[in-house]
């Protein structure tokens, strides 16, 4: 290696640290700002919804219910009992407990935002803040992979933003290698633009386990539109390459070619899986993609889920958010 090929190669590298250290503060600073947006958001769709709690033989107690003739004289509270003439039994919440897993995308990528819209990482984090606050108050279980254990905490919003902000680790473009359980669901927010079969590949191996998930890819409007004309100059993010491009309006018949061909490439992934797909843009509400994710989980009156976690109720989008 040459000495100007070690200095250009340095001077990346220290770059990318300090666009790191700039996002990492930037995060943090916008951070109560988010949570509260999360709240708000997940206060708009609460009504009307109803959690998915399960009697069984779990550690938490759940509710009082009447004895029913024929049931082990054990299974009696009588310490409760003792209060009326009625006999009642301490019901526990079902031992297997419902785990999701939600996964926002955080790579520098998620931070480009056109005139007039907000970065992608805020959306995603505004959504995953509000649908862990939902769950965690239909009895559902919430972690973040590699950042955060699952947890049912009231401060559900709280726990999941300080595991964001101190996160140890540089954010990568598509989820960690971990195994969730069969029975757990795995909800991934980011916009998805590593190659398809790097998406693929995620995806197959977080669904090895027989956990279902749902794939919400996040947009800017100008990534869907293509709206550049002239001389632009395009910068990768996370790689730091940079692109000219004299007529920059000759590109968008490929580009839109490309999107939906990469599109496309996920989708099809996704549901060789079972899994769900949708597209949000950052122009459109983010409770619209909140009553929609959370129908789509069963949690919400949407189609109901199959034990492999298959819609039983048609096979139809439920966000939409540009070309798919």
């Amino acid at each position: 290696m040459t000495a100007d090929r070690a200095d250009k190669v340095a001077q990346d590298a220290h770059r990318s640290v300090e666009t790191a250290a700039l996002a990492a503060a930037g995060l943090a600073a916008a951070m109560p700002r988010l949570v509260l947006e999360a709240r708000r958001t997940a206060m708009s769709v609460q009504h009307g919804l109803h959690g998915r709690r399960r009697a069984g033989s779990g550690e938490n107690f759940w509710q009082y219910r009447r004895f029913v003739d024929g049931e082990p004289a054990q299974r009696v509270d009588w310490r409760r009992s003792a209060r009326d003439d009625v006999l009642y039994v301490r019901e526990r919440e079902w031992e297997a407990a419902h785990t999701v897993w939600i996964w926002p995308d955080l790579s520098p990528s998620m931070l480009y935002a056109s005139k007039g819209h907000a970065p992608k990482r805020d959306r995603a984090l505004i959504v995953a803040f509000a649908l862990a606050e939902l769950l965690v108050k239909g009895g559902e279980r919430v972690g973040i992979p590699e950042l955060m254990r699952p947890s049912a905490t009231r401060r559900i919003v709280e726990r999941m933003a300080e595991s964001v902000v101190l996160a140890p680790v540089l954010p990568a473009s598509l989820p960690v290698a971990f195994s969730p359980s069969p029975l757990s669901e795995v909800v991934l927010l980011g916009d998805f633009w590593s190659p398809a079969d790097e998406v693929a590949a995620t995806l197959h191996a977080l669904a090895a386990s027989g956990a279902h998930g749902h794939v919400v890819q996040i947009v800017d409007p100008a990534e869907e539109t293509f709206p550049f004309s002239g001389r632009i100059e395009f910068r990768e993010p996370e790689g730091g390459a940079r692109l000219t491009v004299g007529r920059a309006e000759s590109w968008r018949t490929d580009y839109d070619l490309k999107l939906v061909e990469h599109r496309a490439r996920i989708r099809a992934a996704a549901e060789r899986l079972g899994w769900s797909f949708a597209v949000h843009r950052t122009d459109r509400p983010a409770s619209e993609l909140l009553l929609a994710l959370h129908a789509r989980m069963g949690a919400g009156g949407g189609p109901a889920m199959t034990r492999k976690g298959r819609s039983t109720g048609g096979d139809h989008p439920f966000v939409s958010g540009g070309p798919a």
